[in-house]
């Protein structure tokens, strides 16, 4: 058999659930990057439009808006990692579930296979035997026919 088949191999059920949740994972990174991106943009726009006379003021509401949007953001990235792990979770109970009823369903078609051949088995025992009895009971047939022809 050739190994360079001119069409791609295709993945299997494992391949495709890992590549789903290394998506996952890199969208909730790329999500959590973008989050501390807008903080520190929204920091920097607050300390442009500070005023020189209430700069104490301001650098107690730039620092409490900063510490807030921090927490926002660490709040968000938690809640977005605790998303994708549950359904990192959910996927990978799906594929204990689909793996456990794939081997159920192995052990159902070894066991009617091994019923069909004891039934053929058997069938072909009593096939047999009855073809012996039948022989048998012809040969006998024969030999009594001939020995009948043979007196008249």
């Amino acid at each position: 058999m050739n190994n360079n088949s001119p069409e791609p191999e295709e993945k299997g059920f494992f391949e495709k659930v890992k590549e789903t949740i290394e998506h996952l994972w890199e969208g909730t990174k790329e999500t959590a990057e973008e989050v501390k991106d807008k903080t520190v943009e929204t920091a920097e726009h607050l300390k442009d439009k500070v005023v020189p006379g209430k700069t104490t003021t301001a650098k107690h509401s730039v620092r409490a808006k900063t510490g807030s949007s921090e927490r926002k953001t660490q709040k968000a990235v938690a809640d977005v990692k605790a998303r994708a792990s549950s359904k990192v979770k959910a996927i990978e109970s799906k594929v204990k579930a689909d793996t456990t009823s794939a081997k159920k369903a192995v052990v159902e078609v070894k066991a009617k296979a091994a019923d069909k051949a004891k039934s053929i088995k058997a069938k072909a025992k009593t096939d047999n035997a009855a073809k012996k009895t039948s022989t048998a009971k012809t040969s006998t047939t024969k030999t009594s026919t001939r020995k009948s022809a043979k007196t008249k």
